[in-house]
């Protein structure tokens, strides 16, 4: 099952200094999951200074249950980085279907 996952920053004065003190376990995190095959995607929001305030990751999980244990260990929530996360499943239509792992 593929899902589209949504963080969005806390607003505080030191949201953006929790953000890049964990980005980088973050990074890691996600470069695990794309040779794994469980994140196709992943992307930075930015707010209208250009500085990053929210993520989006187009994921893949067997189950729903399997991609909240994966976000238990995301290094944005456990680092009170993002303030919530929407998540929505999702297709990922014929025409990206090589971005996906078999």
């Amino acid at each position: 099952m593929q899902f589209v996952v949504i963080g969005y920053d806390e607003n505080d004065d030191q949201a953006l200094d929790r953000r890049l003190a964990a980005r980088d376990a973050h990074l890691a995190l996600s470069d695990e999951a794309v040779q794994t095959g469980e994140q196709i995607l992943g992307a930075a929001l930015l707010n209208d200074d250009d500085n990053m305030c929210g993520s989006v990751m187009v994921v893949d999980f067997p189950s729903r249950d399997e991609l909240d244990a994966w976000l238990e260990n995301e290094p944005y929530i456990k680092g009170k980085v993002w303030e919530k996360v929407k998540v929505y499943p999702c297709k990922i239509g014929p025409s990206f279907s090589h971005l996906i792992k078999s």
